[in-house]
């Protein structure tokens, strides 16, 4: 197969393809020939050296891909060869085969296409077992999703629109905060000319918002808690504006709030399993009839891999980049 190497961490052209082995699937797994590979900011992470894959799975980067099952493992009953599958993986997308645990599949019906089936398995699984799970966001209720146009703020705010919540998302420029309209959020604020916390309490009438998606973390905080409704939630997927920031115990207390921080990929199989399978019933069929779709800026060929990386790290990514196994 060919695949996207990391010989050892750098900038975006320590990414190479090379010629590698075929991997065989293992006992409930099966082998996916790849149609293509969603880029996550984890991917930037990994190639930088500060996320390196969990022990005993691939060191190739790559947390999800779509395509057509080529073979099955040992044990693996559901899923035939030629079904069309979109998987959530630990490690190892960038490639033209890859091997993902059965338990991690989605199907992918021939009017969904294929290749930008990608971009769903990283975003829904986090989004739904943030949301979903942890949160319990219901119908009627309001949700504030940070950088409502990325990979997976672009996916909650359709989520959360077709599960029957308001949605309030931010966005950074005109083009973003147009996308964000288009996406079909309720209110859309530039977080570059106006303050969050000020404008959800002008579109709640003081109330706050019943959850939060959050990917900027620690200079967030506070205006996050702030931003709450009593008994409101704070999901924190990650954490861009740096590691860690005083907590005021007296606003989450007063707040009756709770926080919770989580991340996907080293979770252990069950969990994970647990969480795909979530997906296939509760969000999985408003993809089938189209209220939830792949946000796709751009898919670019495998060999491009560096120039995904680098588009990434600009900012200016809409929805999902994808690379073309």
């Amino acid at each position: 197969m060919r695949a996207i190497t990391i010989d050892h961490p750098g900038d975006e052209d320590v990414l190479t393809l090379t010629d590698l082995p075929d991997p065989v699937a293992g006992r409930g797994e099966v082998l996916i020939e790849v149609a293509a590979a969603g880029v996550n900011n984890a991917d930037l992470l990994q190639r930088q050296g500060h996320y390196p894959p969990p022990p005993g799975t691939s060191e190739l980067p790559g947390l999800e891909v779509s395509g057509v099952i080529r073979a099955l493992g040992d044990g693996v009953t559901e899923w035939k060869v030629g079904d069309r599958v979109a998987a959530l993986l630990a490690g190892g997308g960038y490639a033209t085969l890859a091997v993902a645990p059965a338990s991690q599949l989605l199907p992918v019906p021939d009017d969904l296409d294929l290749v930008g089936a990608a971009a769903l398995p990283e975003a829904a699984c986090t989004v739904y077992s943030n949301l979903g799970l942890i949160a319990g966001l219901r119908p009627g209720q309001t949700l504030l999703v940070h950088g409502g146009t990325g990979g997976m703020g672009s996916h909650a705010v359709l989520w959360a629109k077709a599960l029957g919540a308001r949605v309030i998302a931010t966005a950074g420029g005109e083009r973003k905060t147009a996308a964000a309209r288009e996406l079909g959020a309720d209110v859309v604020i530039d977080y570059r000319a106006e303050d969050f916390v000020a404008r959800v309490d002008e579109e709640t009438d003081g109330v706050g918002v019943d959850a939060i998606l959050d990917v900027v973390g620690a200079d967030y905080l506070e205006r996050n808690l702030t931003a709450l409704a009593p008994n409101g939630h704070l999901a924190v997927i990650a954490s861009s504006s740096g590691p860690s920031a005083p907590l005021p115990f007296g606003l989450l207390m007063r707040k009756r709030a709770t926080i919770s921080g989580t991340t996907l990929r080293a979770r252990p199989l069950a969990e994970k399993a647990a969480i795909v399978a979530a997906v296939r019933e509760n969000v999985w069929p408003l993809v089938l009839d189209g209220r939830v779709r792949p946000v796709v800026d751009a898919v670019l060929p495998l060999a491009d891999a560096p120039e995904a990386h680098r588009r990434m790290a600009s900012g200016a990514v809409i929805g999902k980049l994808l690379l073309r196994a």
